[in-house]
Protein backbone atom coordinates (compact mmCIF):
# COMPACT_ATOMS: atom_id res chain seq x y z
CA UNK A 1 0.00 0.00 0.00
CA UNK A 2 2.45 2.19 1.23
CA UNK A 3 4.41 1.82 -2.57
CA UNK A 4 1.35 2.58 -4.26
CA UNK A 5 0.42 6.07 -2.53
CA UNK A 6 3.82 7.10 -2.91
CA UNK A 7 3.98 5.81 -7.25
CA UNK A 8 0.80 8.12 -7.25
CA UNK A 9 1.82 10.91 -5.61
CA UNK A 10 5.13 11.03 -8.19
CA UNK A 11 2.77 10.81 -10.61
CA UNK A 12 0.92 13.73 -9.28
CA UNK A 13 4.14 15.79 -8.86
CA UNK A 14 5.64 15.11 -12.62
CA UNK A 15 2.07 15.90 -14.15
CA UNK A 16 2.12 19.50 -12.53
CA UNK A 17 5.33 20.25 -12.76
CA UNK A 18 5.19 19.68 -16.60
CA UNK A 19 3.72 23.72 -16.02
CA UNK A 20 6.34 25.18 -13.35
CA UNK A 21 4.24 28.01 -13.56
CA UNK A 22 1.21 26.72 -12.42
CA UNK A 23 1.55 27.02 -8.96
CA UNK A 24 1.00 30.69 -8.43
CA UNK A 25 -1.74 31.54 -5.66
CA UNK A 26 -4.99 32.20 -7.40
CA UNK A 27 -3.94 30.90 -10.60
CA UNK A 28 -6.55 29.26 -12.59
CA UNK A 29 -3.70 27.16 -14.16
CA UNK A 30 -3.86 24.84 -10.99
CA UNK A 31 -7.60 24.83 -11.21
CA UNK A 32 -8.04 23.50 -14.82
CA UNK A 33 -5.56 20.94 -13.04
CA UNK A 34 -7.67 19.77 -10.58
CA UNK A 35 -10.65 20.07 -12.51
CA UNK A 36 -8.65 17.50 -15.24
CA UNK A 37 -8.67 14.93 -11.97
CA UNK A 38 -11.76 15.11 -11.33
CA UNK A 39 -12.69 14.59 -14.78
CA UNK A 40 -10.99 11.84 -15.05
CA UNK A 41 -11.70 10.31 -11.65
CA UNK A 42 -15.62 10.60 -13.31
CA UNK A 43 -14.60 8.56 -16.07
CA UNK A 44 -13.94 5.64 -14.06
CA UNK A 45 -16.29 3.63 -11.43
CA UNK A 46 -16.63 4.49 -8.32
CA UNK A 47 -14.10 2.75 -5.97
CA UNK A 48 -14.10 3.41 -1.72
CA UNK A 49 -10.41 4.16 -0.53
CA UNK A 50 -8.83 0.78 -0.03
CA UNK A 51 -8.24 1.74 3.41
CA UNK A 52 -8.25 -0.53 6.38
CA UNK A 53 -7.64 1.83 9.76
CA UNK A 54 -5.75 -0.35 12.05
CA UNK A 55 -7.98 -1.77 15.02
CA UNK A 56 -6.06 0.33 17.82
CA UNK A 57 -7.74 3.40 15.95
CA UNK A 58 -10.88 2.35 14.83
CA UNK A 59 -12.40 1.45 18.79
CA UNK A 60 -11.14 4.96 20.24
CA UNK A 61 -13.96 6.67 21.68
CA UNK A 62 -14.39 10.81 21.94
CA UNK A 63 -12.44 11.06 24.73
CA UNK A 64 -9.58 8.80 24.08
CA UNK A 65 -9.18 10.20 20.64
CA UNK A 66 -9.12 14.13 21.79
CA UNK A 67 -6.00 13.15 23.89
CA UNK A 68 -4.17 12.57 20.60
CA UNK A 69 -2.96 16.03 20.06
CA UNK A 70 -0.99 18.02 17.07
CA UNK A 71 2.39 19.25 18.53
CA UNK A 72 2.24 23.14 17.35
CA UNK A 73 6.13 23.32 16.94
CA UNK A 74 5.78 20.55 13.81
CA UNK A 75 3.01 23.23 12.25
CA UNK A 76 3.53 23.53 8.36
CA UNK A 77 5.15 26.73 8.19
CA UNK A 78 6.02 27.06 11.52
CA UNK A 79 7.11 30.65 12.05
CA UNK A 80 7.22 31.80 8.18
CA UNK A 81 4.25 33.74 7.61
CA UNK A 82 0.85 34.73 8.67
CA UNK A 83 -1.08 31.29 8.39
CA UNK A 84 0.41 28.04 10.18
CA UNK A 85 -1.12 24.32 9.12
CA UNK A 86 -2.05 21.81 12.02
CA UNK A 87 -3.25 17.76 11.04
CA UNK A 88 -5.86 15.58 12.48
CA UNK A 89 -4.80 12.43 13.38
CA UNK A 90 -7.06 9.39 12.02
CA UNK A 91 -9.18 7.53 14.64
CA UNK A 92 -12.75 7.44 16.07
CA UNK A 93 -14.74 8.84 13.41
CA UNK A 94 -11.96 9.48 11.13
CA UNK A 95 -11.30 6.18 9.28
CA UNK A 96 -10.05 7.11 6.02
CA UNK A 97 -7.20 9.37 4.96
CA UNK A 98 -7.10 12.43 2.87
CA UNK A 99 -4.17 13.28 0.41
CA UNK A 100 -3.16 16.91 2.00
CA UNK A 101 0.04 18.58 -0.14
CA UNK A 102 2.28 21.23 -0.56
CA UNK A 103 2.38 23.80 -3.35
CA UNK A 104 4.94 25.98 -3.68
CA UNK A 105 7.28 27.58 -6.66
CA UNK A 106 5.75 25.29 -8.94
CA UNK A 107 5.90 21.96 -7.40
CA UNK A 108 3.90 19.78 -5.02
CA UNK A 109 5.22 18.20 -2.01
CA UNK A 110 2.58 15.58 0.02
CA UNK A 111 3.25 16.31 3.99
CA UNK A 112 4.14 13.28 5.42
CA UNK A 113 2.29 11.33 8.55
CA UNK A 114 5.22 10.87 11.19
CA UNK A 115 4.14 10.01 14.68
CA UNK A 116 6.37 12.34 16.34
CA UNK A 117 4.17 14.88 15.07
CA UNK A 118 1.27 14.24 17.75
CA UNK A 119 1.09 14.23 21.16
CA UNK A 120 -1.04 10.37 22.35
CA UNK A 121 -1.50 11.32 25.66
CA UNK A 122 -1.92 8.45 28.18
CA UNK A 123 -3.17 6.39 24.89
CA UNK A 124 0.11 4.64 24.03
CA UNK A 125 -1.10 4.54 20.63
CA UNK A 126 2.38 5.56 18.80
CA UNK A 127 3.77 2.30 19.72
CA UNK A 128 1.61 0.54 17.32
CA UNK A 129 1.47 2.95 14.49
CA UNK A 130 2.40 2.43 10.29
CA UNK A 131 4.49 5.38 9.31
CA UNK A 132 2.34 5.46 6.14
CA UNK A 133 -0.67 6.16 8.42
CA UNK A 134 -1.87 9.24 6.80
CA UNK A 135 -4.01 12.35 8.03
CA UNK A 136 -7.71 12.85 8.90
CA UNK A 137 -7.86 16.44 7.91
CA UNK A 138 -5.84 20.24 8.89
CA UNK A 139 -6.92 22.92 10.04
CA UNK A 140 -5.35 26.52 9.35
CA UNK A 141 -4.43 28.86 12.15
CA UNK A 142 -3.79 32.62 11.40
CA UNK A 143 -3.18 35.51 14.05
CA UNK A 144 -7.36 36.44 13.95
CA UNK A 145 -8.27 38.09 17.63
CA UNK A 146 -4.81 38.91 18.81
CA UNK A 147 -1.59 39.52 17.52
CA UNK A 148 1.34 36.41 19.08
CA UNK A 149 -1.21 33.68 18.75
CA UNK A 150 -2.57 32.25 15.91
CA UNK A 151 -6.28 31.26 16.81
CA UNK A 152 -7.55 28.39 14.60
CA UNK A 153 -9.52 30.01 11.77
CA UNK A 154 -10.42 27.15 9.55
CA UNK A 155 -10.81 23.36 9.32
CA UNK A 156 -11.52 20.40 7.35
CA UNK A 157 -12.62 17.36 8.92
CA UNK A 158 -14.70 14.40 7.65
CA UNK A 159 -16.02 13.65 4.61
CA UNK A 160 -16.81 17.27 2.81
CA UNK A 161 -16.96 18.96 5.96
CA UNK A 162 -15.45 22.63 6.76
CA UNK A 163 -16.02 25.04 9.81
CA UNK A 164 -14.78 28.91 9.51
CA UNK A 165 -14.60 31.74 11.95
CA UNK A 166 -14.61 35.26 11.98
CA UNK A 167 -12.81 37.63 15.29
CA UNK A 168 -14.46 36.76 18.11
CA UNK A 169 -16.59 33.88 17.54
CA UNK A 170 -16.46 29.69 18.18
CA UNK A 171 -17.31 26.91 16.05
CA UNK A 172 -21.07 26.58 15.60
CA UNK A 173 -22.23 26.17 12.09
CA UNK A 174 -20.55 24.09 9.49
CA UNK A 175 -20.67 23.80 5.85
CA UNK A 176 -20.10 21.20 3.24
CA UNK A 177 -18.94 20.91 -0.21
CA UNK A 178 -21.88 19.09 -1.74
CA UNK A 179 -25.08 17.34 -0.30
CA UNK A 180 -26.35 14.64 -2.50
CA UNK A 181 -29.98 13.22 -2.09
CA UNK A 182 -30.23 15.14 1.45
CA UNK A 183 -33.86 14.07 3.16
CA UNK A 184 -34.51 11.22 0.86
CA UNK A 185 -36.00 8.00 1.79
CA UNK A 186 -33.43 6.23 -0.32
CA UNK A 187 -30.74 7.73 1.85
CA UNK A 188 -28.17 10.40 1.90
CA UNK A 189 -24.68 9.86 -0.05
CA UNK A 190 -21.93 11.85 1.83
CA UNK A 191 -19.04 13.17 -0.73
CA UNK A 192 -15.72 13.50 0.56
CA UNK A 193 -12.57 15.65 -0.51
CA UNK A 194 -9.61 12.98 -0.82
CA UNK A 195 -6.53 15.18 -1.68
CA UNK A 196 -6.01 18.89 -1.23
CA UNK A 197 -3.46 21.27 -2.25
CA UNK A 198 -2.11 24.20 0.05
CA UNK A 199 -0.66 27.14 -1.41
CA UNK A 200 1.40 28.62 0.50
CA UNK A 201 0.89 32.35 0.77
CA UNK A 202 4.04 34.96 0.86
CA UNK A 203 4.98 35.72 4.60
CA UNK A 204 2.84 38.92 4.80
CA UNK A 205 0.06 37.60 2.76
CA UNK A 206 -3.37 37.79 4.62
CA UNK A 207 -5.01 35.57 2.34
CA UNK A 208 -4.53 31.83 1.18
CA UNK A 209 -5.78 29.46 -1.30
CA UNK A 210 -6.88 25.95 -0.79
CA UNK A 211 -7.59 23.40 -3.90
CA UNK A 212 -9.63 20.09 -3.23
CA UNK A 213 -10.53 16.76 -4.93
CA UNK A 214 -13.90 15.38 -4.36
CA UNK A 215 -15.21 11.82 -4.83
CA UNK A 216 -18.50 10.09 -4.29
CA UNK A 217 -20.40 7.39 -6.34
CA UNK A 218 -22.15 9.94 -8.01
CA UNK A 219 -20.10 13.21 -8.22
CA UNK A 220 -16.57 14.20 -8.27
CA UNK A 221 -15.53 17.94 -8.18
CA UNK A 222 -12.76 19.93 -8.56
CA UNK A 223 -12.53 23.20 -5.88
CA UNK A 224 -10.88 26.17 -4.89
CA UNK A 225 -10.90 27.97 -1.45
CA UNK A 226 -9.45 31.59 -1.40
CA UNK A 227 -9.48 32.28 2.33
CA UNK A 228 -9.22 35.82 3.75
CA UNK A 229 -9.56 35.98 7.77
CA UNK A 230 -11.15 38.96 9.52
CA UNK A 231 -13.77 40.15 11.97
CA UNK A 232 -16.36 39.00 8.80
CA UNK A 233 -14.23 35.88 7.60
CA UNK A 234 -14.54 35.64 3.32
CA UNK A 235 -13.71 32.38 1.93
CA UNK A 236 -14.54 32.58 -2.17
CA UNK A 237 -15.63 28.92 -3.41
CA UNK A 238 -15.04 27.51 -6.94
CA UNK A 239 -16.85 24.00 -7.55
CA UNK A 240 -16.83 22.43 -10.87
CA UNK A 241 -18.56 18.99 -10.53
CA UNK A 242 -18.74 16.04 -13.06
CA UNK A 243 -21.69 13.44 -12.57
CA UNK A 244 -21.03 10.08 -13.00
CA UNK A 245 -24.78 9.21 -12.46
CA UNK A 246 -27.99 11.34 -12.52
CA UNK A 247 -28.17 13.33 -9.49
CA UNK A 248 -31.96 13.33 -8.01
CA UNK A 249 -30.92 16.35 -5.29
CA UNK A 250 -28.26 18.17 -5.80
CA UNK A 251 -27.59 20.06 -2.86
CA UNK A 252 -25.14 23.45 -3.65
CA UNK A 253 -23.24 25.20 -0.72
CA UNK A 254 -24.55 23.25 2.13
CA UNK A 255 -25.05 24.53 5.78
CA UNK A 256 -25.10 22.42 8.41
CA UNK A 257 -26.18 23.30 12.35
CA UNK A 258 -27.78 22.38 15.60
CA UNK A 259 -31.42 23.65 16.67
CA UNK A 260 -32.49 21.84 19.96
CA UNK A 261 -35.04 24.61 21.66
CA UNK A 262 -35.54 28.27 21.23
CA UNK A 263 -37.99 31.24 22.42
CA UNK A 264 -40.68 29.74 19.63
CA UNK A 265 -40.29 26.14 21.07
CA UNK A 266 -43.36 23.98 21.45
CA UNK A 267 -41.53 20.86 22.82
CA UNK A 268 -40.39 20.16 26.47
CA UNK A 269 -36.74 19.88 27.57
CA UNK A 270 -35.56 19.50 30.65
CA UNK A 271 -32.74 21.99 30.82
CA UNK A 272 -31.53 25.21 33.19
CA UNK A 273 -31.21 27.18 29.66
CA UNK A 274 -33.60 29.35 27.86
CA UNK A 275 -32.40 28.41 24.56
CA UNK A 276 -29.65 25.76 22.76
CA UNK A 277 -28.93 26.46 19.58
CA UNK A 278 -25.75 27.30 16.45
CA UNK A 279 -28.27 29.14 14.54
CA UNK A 280 -32.25 30.29 15.22
CA UNK A 281 -33.11 30.87 11.41
CA UNK A 282 -32.73 30.66 7.81
CA UNK A 283 -32.34 34.34 6.26
CA UNK A 284 -33.08 34.03 2.38
CA UNK A 285 -32.35 36.81 -0.36
CA UNK A 286 -34.37 36.26 -3.62
CA UNK A 287 -33.80 37.07 -7.15
CA UNK A 288 -36.78 39.33 -6.99
CA UNK A 289 -35.29 41.23 -3.85
CA UNK A 290 -37.47 39.57 -1.25
CA UNK A 291 -35.63 38.79 2.57
CA UNK A 292 -37.43 36.04 3.85
CA UNK A 293 -36.74 34.89 7.27
CA UNK A 294 -37.62 31.08 8.59
CA UNK A 295 -37.23 30.90 11.85
CA UNK A 296 -35.65 27.84 12.90
CA UNK A 297 -37.10 24.08 14.65
CA UNK A 298 -36.81 21.03 16.29
CA UNK A 299 -39.89 18.85 15.06
CA UNK A 300 -41.45 15.93 16.09
CA UNK A 301 -40.65 14.62 13.03
CA UNK A 302 -38.91 15.22 9.41
CA UNK A 303 -39.56 18.57 8.24
CA UNK A 304 -38.52 18.94 4.87
CA UNK A 305 -39.65 22.62 2.96
CA UNK A 306 -38.14 24.40 -0.30
CA UNK A 307 -38.29 27.84 -0.82
CA UNK A 308 -38.34 28.52 -4.70
CA UNK A 309 -36.57 31.33 -6.38
CA UNK A 310 -34.85 32.28 -9.30
CA UNK A 311 -31.66 33.87 -9.82
CA UNK A 312 -30.98 33.56 -5.61
CA UNK A 313 -28.65 37.09 -4.57
CA UNK A 314 -28.32 34.86 -0.65
CA UNK A 315 -29.30 32.38 1.92
CA UNK A 316 -27.11 31.74 5.31
CA UNK A 317 -28.09 30.15 8.51
CA UNK A 318 -27.93 33.27 11.00
CA UNK A 319 -27.32 33.30 15.12
CA UNK A 320 -28.62 36.57 15.69
CA UNK A 321 -29.81 36.83 19.21
CA UNK A 322 -26.52 37.22 20.79
CA UNK A 323 -27.15 37.66 24.45
CA UNK A 324 -25.74 35.72 26.95
CA UNK A 325 -29.13 35.86 29.15
CA UNK A 326 -30.99 33.54 26.44
CA UNK A 327 -28.42 30.97 27.10
CA UNK A 328 -27.01 30.63 30.26
CA UNK A 329 -24.06 28.43 29.23
CA UNK A 330 -20.33 29.57 30.06
CA UNK A 331 -19.05 27.15 28.24
CA UNK A 332 -20.56 26.37 25.40
CA UNK A 333 -21.14 30.44 24.00
CA UNK A 334 -23.92 30.01 21.89
CA UNK A 335 -24.33 34.08 21.44
CA UNK A 336 -20.81 33.79 20.16
CA UNK A 337 -21.41 30.93 16.87
CA UNK A 338 -20.71 32.73 13.94
CA UNK A 339 -23.60 33.38 11.23
CA UNK A 340 -22.79 31.95 8.11
CA UNK A 341 -23.86 33.81 4.97
CA UNK A 342 -24.00 32.33 1.22
CA UNK A 343 -23.89 34.71 -1.97
CA UNK A 344 -23.39 33.30 -5.04
CA UNK A 345 -20.69 34.58 -7.59
CA UNK A 346 -20.24 34.71 -11.58
CA UNK A 347 -22.96 33.38 -13.40
CA UNK A 348 -26.87 33.33 -11.91
CA UNK A 349 -27.90 30.09 -10.46
CA UNK A 350 -31.11 30.65 -12.64
CA UNK A 351 -34.49 28.54 -10.88
CA UNK A 352 -34.30 26.42 -7.99
CA UNK A 353 -34.91 26.69 -4.65
CA UNK A 354 -33.46 27.10 -1.10
CA UNK A 355 -34.17 23.14 0.77
CA UNK A 356 -34.55 23.39 4.56
CA UNK A 357 -34.43 19.99 6.41
CA UNK A 358 -35.04 19.80 9.91
CA UNK A 359 -34.61 16.65 11.70
CA UNK A 360 -36.26 16.14 15.14
CA UNK A 361 -33.55 15.03 18.22
CA UNK A 362 -33.16 15.21 21.81
CA UNK A 363 -29.58 15.81 22.68
CA UNK A 364 -27.44 19.15 21.62
CA UNK A 365 -24.82 16.42 20.39
CA UNK A 366 -26.31 16.31 16.86
CA UNK A 367 -26.37 18.50 14.25
CA UNK A 368 -30.25 18.60 12.91
CA UNK A 369 -30.49 21.23 10.28
CA UNK A 370 -29.55 21.49 6.72
CA UNK A 371 -30.10 24.30 4.26
CA UNK A 372 -28.82 24.12 0.29
CA UNK A 373 -30.00 25.43 -2.68
CA UNK A 374 -30.84 22.64 -5.02
CA UNK A 375 -30.81 23.54 -9.14
CA UNK A 376 -34.07 23.37 -11.13
CA UNK A 377 -32.31 21.50 -13.72
CA UNK A 378 -31.31 18.03 -12.44
CA UNK A 379 -27.46 17.03 -13.12
CA UNK A 380 -27.00 14.44 -15.19
CA UNK A 381 -24.90 11.71 -15.75
CA UNK A 382 -21.84 12.47 -18.08
CA UNK A 383 -22.78 16.27 -17.13
CA UNK A 384 -20.56 19.16 -15.87
CA UNK A 385 -21.41 22.06 -14.12
CA UNK A 386 -19.65 24.97 -12.06
CA UNK A 387 -20.61 26.93 -9.74
CA UNK A 388 -19.11 30.29 -7.82
CA UNK A 389 -19.60 31.60 -4.50
CA UNK A 390 -18.72 33.66 -1.17
CA UNK A 391 -19.39 32.36 1.96
CA UNK A 392 -18.83 34.76 5.15
CA UNK A 393 -18.87 33.73 9.16
CA UNK A 394 -19.55 36.87 11.25
CA UNK A 395 -21.58 37.26 14.22
CA UNK A 396 -23.50 40.05 12.27
CA UNK A 397 -23.23 39.83 8.36
CA UNK A 398 -23.07 43.12 6.68
CA UNK A 399 -26.03 42.73 5.00
CA UNK A 400 -27.36 45.05 2.31
CA UNK A 401 -31.06 45.19 4.00
CA UNK A 402 -31.28 49.08 3.29
CA UNK A 403 -34.21 50.20 5.23
CA UNK A 404 -36.08 47.58 6.42
CA UNK A 405 -36.70 46.05 9.77
CA UNK A 406 -36.33 42.44 11.28
CA UNK A 407 -37.66 39.57 13.12
CA UNK A 408 -35.95 39.79 16.63
CA UNK A 409 -37.95 37.64 18.34
CA UNK A 410 -40.88 34.66 17.41
CA UNK A 411 -43.19 33.00 20.28
CA UNK A 412 -45.79 30.56 19.89
CA UNK A 413 -48.52 29.21 22.47
CA UNK A 414 -51.49 28.31 23.29
CA UNK A 415 -54.39 30.66 21.92
CA UNK A 416 -56.20 30.23 25.26
CA UNK A 417 -57.36 33.22 27.27
CA UNK A 418 -56.48 32.68 30.96
CA UNK A 419 -59.91 32.72 33.22
CA UNK A 420 -61.95 30.43 30.02
CA UNK A 421 -64.65 28.52 31.23
CA UNK A 422 -64.27 26.41 28.25
CA UNK A 423 -60.59 26.69 26.99
CA UNK A 424 -60.27 26.16 23.27
CA UNK A 425 -58.35 23.21 21.59
CA UNK A 426 -54.63 23.21 22.38
CA UNK A 427 -54.45 23.46 18.50
CA UNK A 428 -55.61 27.01 18.81
CA UNK A 429 -52.03 28.83 18.49
CA UNK A 430 -50.80 32.60 19.02
CA UNK A 431 -48.11 33.57 17.25
CA UNK A 432 -45.94 37.25 17.97
CA UNK A 433 -43.51 38.58 15.83
CA UNK A 434 -41.85 41.18 17.04
CA UNK A 435 -39.50 43.45 14.95
CA UNK A 436 -37.00 45.66 14.94
CA UNK A 437 -34.59 47.61 13.16
CA UNK A 438 -35.01 49.87 9.87
CA UNK A 439 -37.08 52.93 9.91
CA UNK A 440 -39.26 51.49 12.76
CA UNK A 441 -37.85 53.06 15.81
CA UNK A 442 -38.47 56.35 14.08
CA UNK A 443 -42.24 55.63 14.16
CA UNK A 444 -44.60 56.78 16.29
CA UNK A 445 -46.90 54.58 17.87
CA UNK A 446 -49.90 56.46 16.86
CA UNK A 447 -48.69 55.32 12.63
CA UNK A 448 -51.37 53.22 11.00
CA UNK A 449 -48.72 50.35 10.81
CA UNK A 450 -50.27 47.22 9.27
CA UNK A 451 -49.17 43.51 8.79
CA UNK A 452 -49.51 41.56 5.56
CA UNK A 453 -50.52 38.34 6.67
CA UNK A 454 -51.03 35.19 4.41
CA UNK A 455 -51.96 31.60 5.54
CA UNK A 456 -51.70 28.49 3.21
CA UNK A 457 -54.67 26.38 5.70
CA UNK A 458 -56.65 27.07 8.48
CA UNK A 459 -58.12 30.24 10.11
CA UNK A 460 -56.85 33.54 11.47
CA UNK A 461 -58.31 36.07 13.72
CA UNK A 462 -56.94 38.69 16.49
CA UNK A 463 -53.95 40.27 13.64
CA UNK A 464 -53.46 43.13 15.95
CA UNK A 465 -49.93 45.67 15.28
CA UNK A 466 -48.48 47.39 18.10
CA UNK A 467 -45.25 49.41 19.70
CA UNK A 468 -43.63 47.78 21.94
CA UNK A 469 -43.27 49.89 25.47
CA UNK A 470 -40.29 51.22 26.36
CA UNK A 471 -38.13 50.11 22.90
CA UNK A 472 -37.52 50.32 19.06
CA UNK A 473 -39.45 47.36 17.73
CA UNK A 474 -43.11 46.28 16.63
CA UNK A 475 -45.31 43.43 17.49
CA UNK A 476 -47.83 41.52 15.33
CA UNK A 477 -49.85 39.19 17.20
CA UNK A 478 -52.59 36.85 15.84
CA UNK A 479 -54.62 33.45 16.60
CA UNK A 480 -54.30 30.66 14.33
CA UNK A 481 -56.89 27.76 14.23
CA UNK A 482 -55.14 25.10 12.14
CA UNK A 483 -57.60 22.69 9.63
CA UNK A 484 -57.20 19.60 11.59
CA UNK A 485 -53.85 18.16 11.07
CA UNK A 486 -52.91 20.18 7.92
CA UNK A 487 -49.16 22.31 8.36
CA UNK A 488 -50.02 25.56 7.74
CA UNK A 489 -47.24 27.64 5.74
CA UNK A 490 -47.46 31.42 6.89
CA UNK A 491 -46.10 34.62 5.58
CA UNK A 492 -45.80 37.90 7.73
CA UNK A 493 -44.63 41.81 6.91
CA UNK A 494 -44.89 45.28 8.42
CA UNK A 495 -46.41 48.06 6.08
CA UNK A 496 -46.98 52.03 6.56
CA UNK A 497 -49.15 53.53 3.60
CA UNK A 498 -48.43 50.41 1.67
CA UNK A 499 -44.62 50.55 1.89
CA UNK A 500 -43.04 47.53 3.01
CA UNK A 501 -41.51 48.55 6.34
CA UNK A 502 -40.04 44.86 6.97
CA UNK A 503 -38.30 41.74 5.94
CA UNK A 504 -41.07 38.52 5.34
CA UNK A 505 -41.55 36.40 8.76
CA UNK A 506 -42.19 33.01 7.01
CA UNK A 507 -42.95 29.89 9.30
CA UNK A 508 -44.60 26.35 8.89
CA UNK A 509 -46.76 24.86 11.57
CA UNK A 510 -48.01 21.59 11.94
CA UNK A 511 -50.59 21.53 14.74
CA UNK A 512 -49.22 17.52 15.57
CA UNK A 513 -45.93 19.72 17.11
CA UNK A 514 -47.80 20.66 20.40
CA UNK A 515 -46.14 18.08 23.26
Amino acid sequence: MKYLLWMTLLVWMLRFTSSPAAAQEGDDSFLAYVVDQARELAGRSYAPPAFQLPKSLAELDYDRYREIRFRPPRSVWRGAGMFEVQLFHLGFLYREPVGIHVVENGTICPIVFDPEMFDYGNTGLQEDLPNDLGFAGFRIHYPLNRPGYKDEVLVFLGASYFRLLGRGQVYGVSARGLAIDTALPKGEEFPAFRQFWLVRPAPAATSMTIYALLDSMSVTGAYRFHLTPDTETVMDVTATLFARTDVQRLGIAPLTSMFLFGENATRFFDDYRPEVHDSDGLLVHTGADEWIWRPLTNPTKLHVSALLDEHPQGFGLLQRDRHFAHYLDLEAHFERRPSLWVEPQGEPWGKGAVHLVEIPVREEIHDNIVAFWVPDQALKAGESRTFTYRLRASLTPSLNTGSLGYVHRTQVGWGAVPGMREPPPRSLRRFIVDFSGGDLPRLAASQPVKAELSVSAGQVSDLVVQKLPGADGWRATFRLAPNGTEPVDMRLFLTLYNKRLTETWNYVWSPDEID
